[in-house]
């Protein structure tokens, strides 16, 4: 049954306010949100979702926000995976999206939607093909099966509110959260204008900026640690790579957390402390754990 109007309605609102709340997030500095102790005493960091809908239950109810006033939560990669629709196989992974809105407009202070490559490629229509299906399409049908012909309104809803989306957050200390890390970053460099400056849609498209810092898989030891020297970073916390224990650790300088299979990885930082890279895989907590 398609969604009623009044909920339509309801969710394009959401997605206007959701990316508002972006754009007016305390410590947001051009497309990074830095969090200081003054704005939060903890953070709650995950990894990709995929549409997985008990993990995003499970994130909310370990962060407990409505109990933790000061805990600020990141989210990553709703899009793409997780249940489909048994009417025609469309991809239910848009029901968690907009429910990450939701939470961005119940605590715009505190819940960071960092953007992913999955987010970029609907922004984009940049095809992306998994065991020989294509992704954006089975996104599509999912919304076709939600909204009816209401679909292509709701979709262009979710755009200002993922272009809005912080690329990274920064903690005290040097631990920065983006979805990825660029590729050969010691031999080509990176423009990290990305970070300061208004994007424009040339950063969006195929390897623009914003395409390199979201896509890249480049975990060799001197890549990472030329990216983090580029953003003063000591430690860098990502997502992008599937972790069949919920995290992993490819080199002395990256942390990758991933929630979209049963065993997913989550950690809670406080902003008080310098973090190594040890300290922080030693805090790492499963999800119904």
């Amino acid at each position: 049954m398609v969604a009623s109007f009044e909920y339509i309605e309801n969710t394009i609102k959401t997605f206007a306010q959701a990316a508002e709340a972006n754009l007016n997030t305390p410590g947001r500095q051009g497309n990074i949100v830095v969090l200081t102790p003054e704005l939060a005493d903890d953070v709650m960091i995950t990894g990709d979702l995929h549409g997985h809908r008990r993990n995003f239950n499970l994130i909310k109810t370990t962060a407990a926000l409505e109990q933790h006033p000061r805990r600020h939560l990141v989210l990553q990669e709703a899009c793409h995976g997780g249940p489909t629709y048994p009417q025609n196989g469309g991809c239910m992974s848009h029901t968690v999206l907009e429910d990450i809105a939701r939470l961005k407009v119940r605590y715009p202070d505190r819940v960071h939607f960092i953007l992913g490559n999955h987010e970029l490629a609907e922004m984009t229509d940049y095809p992306i093909q998994k065991n020989n299906k294509m992704l954006n399409m089975l996104f599509r049908m999912g919304l076709q099966q939600m909204y009816g012909p209401a679909a292509d309104t709701v979709r262009a809803a979710y755009m200002p509110f993922l272009k809005s989306c912080p690329l990274a957050v920064r903690l005290p200390h040097g631990v920065v959260i983006t979805h990825s890390i660029p590729e050969k970053v010691d031999q080509r460099g990176f423009d990290r204008g990305v970070f300061t400056q208004p994007l424009e849609s040339i950063n969006w498209l195929d390897r623009g900026g914003v395409f390199q810092l979201v896509w890249g898989r480049d975990y060799r030891e001197e890549n990472a640690r030329a990216f983090a020297e580029l953003i003063d970073a000591q430690v860098c916390i990502n997502g992008h790579e599937p972790c069949p224990e919920g995290h992993g650790v490819p080199n002395t300088v990256q942390v990758i957390l991933d929630c979209c299979s049963e065993k997913a990885g989550f950690v809670i930082l406080s902003t008080d402390r310098r973090w190594t890279q040890a300290d922080i895989v030693g805090q790492i907590g499963r999800l119904g754990a």
